[in-house]
């Protein structure tokens, strides 16, 4: 059964910055995740990254690493979505995001920012959380509708344009239920929230976008999950 947003969930995605899915991943699916997560935290396998004690606490190039994330990735529900907002050729970005946080208070260096600088290079994020995420634990905060905003430049909290809008006091937070998916606009201002427990808040970070179809070269940094590399450059044989 085909997931596409429908007219009203796309128009809110487009004013606000973000959306969350109506679908969570199986429970199945988030234990074998969660499970992969724990060998590869256990082996030290890298790429990862380690807080001040030497805990791992981030998993880079997740891509790279058991088949379970590509096949998160390339879930129907999740392609089905972001078809609706980027079109039928989609590819998933390598050397942007591509990674699992766990987001224990030994890191929390929460800043408000962008996943992308320009409007004209952005791409969708999908945060997958495998752990429950609320006010305690440091659940995603975004400034609505800052996707639409001209160029800003980083970071936020020293941008003096930015601070005298006042949009911080604005701030949205966004808990999230064990499985759920959120899109975001990658241009959108956002921030993880402060960890004041003792756990973790274990989340996938994805970005996509669509092809480019006046490259004229494949991108080793990003792969095809949907459709197909077109070319569209006036200089192309007809």
């Amino acid at each position: 059964m085909s997931r596409d947003l429908t007219s009203e969930q796309l128009w809110y995605f487009r004013h606000n910055g973000f959306f969350k899915l109506p679908y969570q991943l199986p429970e199945s699916d988030v234990a074998k995740l969660k499970e992969t997560i724990h060998q590869d935290i256990a082996a030290e396998k890298e790429p990862v990254s380690r807080d001040a004690a030497g805990t791992v606490q981030r998993l880079s190039d997740i891509l790279g690493r058991d088949p379970i994330f590509w096949e998160t990735a390339t879930c129907p529900p999740l392609l089905d979505a972001l078809k609706t907002l980027l079109g039928p050729n989609i590819a998933v970005i390598r050397n942007r995001h591509n990674h699992v946080m766990l987001h224990s208070a030994t890191v929390n260096s929460a800043y408000m920012h962008r996943d992308a600088f320009s409007w004209t290079r952005s791409s969708v994020t999908a945060m997958i959380f495998l752990e429950e995420t609320n006010l305690e634990n440091g659940c995603t905060e975004i400034l609505p509708g800052t996707h639409l905003l001209p160029w800003l430049e980083l970071p936020l909290e020293e941008n003096e344009k930015f601070l005298q809008m006042g949009l911080q006091e604005q701030v949205v937070r966004l808990p999230m239920s064990v499985g759920g998916i959120m899109l975001l606009d990658s241009c959108v201002c956002h921030s993880q929230g402060i960890n004041h427990t003792d756990g973790t808040r274990m989340s996938i970070t994805l970005g996509y976008h669509s092809l480019d179809e006046l490259a004229g070269i494949e991108d080793s940094k990003s792969m095809l999950v949907c459709g197909n590399r077109v070319y569209k450059g006036n200089d192309r044989k007809r």
